[in-house]
């Protein structure tokens, strides 16, 4: 009886064991596999079979990306695509980042007043903003288009933080709604009662408590504009606001696609998203698991 229960729990770790080791695999590998080709000559990525480590790597494309290093691929410079991209780099980090901040600043005082005042509508109001979230961006494309027409704004840029921040703000007030919800009154009625307006009770006291929700939140909102293409490959005419997913498609030429210089930029683009999963991983996982209890 003992032997046979000792046999199952070491059948169960195996088990585990390799259910952990497949998932590291499946997340590890295609990461690995773009970093491979993007310092793989493009001679060697169309040879069969294919090779896991370059005969001759070379970082030609990260020194054009980067530094503006004259670059070729069939006879095509790359040197244009490859300045679109340091631009679009940018573009990014501060459509973003403005985005970012704004939806945690409205997002979060709309959750407020949905977890602490009283006003008719409220619930409707707060299902109206989550089910805004379940529409696909395909679906509100062409009312957003027609609306932006209408009222006759051009500037690209400011429209992609204009629309963006529409999507986001809402899964801010989802989240810390949920998280204002279910702290106690008591905190904020005594700074009420030491003198400190609501909204100085919120900022000095509520908002302390929920940083780890903050972060989370922000992070989640920061790489879902990051990492998106649709609206901005409608609303994006010019190379003015142009974003970082958009300039990975002037890697390709009338003729052919590079897909080395694509891989660099893949690899290049994926750094800021790892880099704040490291440095903010303790407020990650402390936000996530507590919105998952409280909720």
């Amino acid at each position: 009886m003992v032997r046979s229960r000792m046999k199952k729990q070491w059948l169960y770790r195996i088990g585990l064991y390799l259910l952990v080791l497949f998932i590291i695999l499946e997340t590890i590998l295609p990461f690995a596999w773009l970093f491979i080709s993007s310092i793989t000559r493009n001679e060697e990525l169309i040879m069969t079979p294919k090779r896991w480590i370059p005969e001759q790597p070379t970082w030609d494309r990260y020194n054009s990306i980067l530094f503006g290093k004259e670059i070729s691929f069939r006879g095509a410079s790359l040197t244009g695509p490859a300045k679109m991209f340091q631009k679009s780099l940018v573009n990014s980090l501060l459509i973003a980042g403005s985005v970012t901040a704004l939806s945690l600043f409205f997002g979060t005082l709309a959750a407020y007043a949905y977890a602490r005042l009283r006003f008719r509508f409220k619930n409707a109001l707060l299902m109206l903003a989550i089910g805004v979230q379940m529409l696909p961006p395909i679906a509100i494309i062409i009312p957003l288009y027609l609306l932006l027409r209408d009222l006759q704004m051009s500037n690209a840029f400011i429209n992609l933080i204009l629309i963006y921040c529409s999507i986001t703000v809402t899964y801010v007030i989802w989240i810390m709604a949920g998280f204002f919800t279910t702290l106690p009154r008591e905190l904020e009625e005594s700074a009420r009662i030491d003198g400190c307006s609501r909204l100085g009770a919120l900022f000095r006291v509520l908002l302390p408590i929920s940083l780890p929700g903050l972060v989370a939140t922000g992070i989640l909102s920061f790489l879902t504009i990051w990492n998106e293409f649709l609206l901005a490959l409608v609303f994006v005419n010019d190379g003015t606001a142009k974003t970082i997913s958009l300039a990975i498609g002037e890697f390709s030429t009338q003729f052919s696609v590079d897909y080395g210089m694509m891989s660099a930029g893949g690899v290049i683009i994926s750094i800021p998203p790892i880099l704040l999963a490291l440095l903010f991983q303790k407020y990650i996982v402390a936000g996530l698991t507590n919105g998952a209890v409280k909720g």
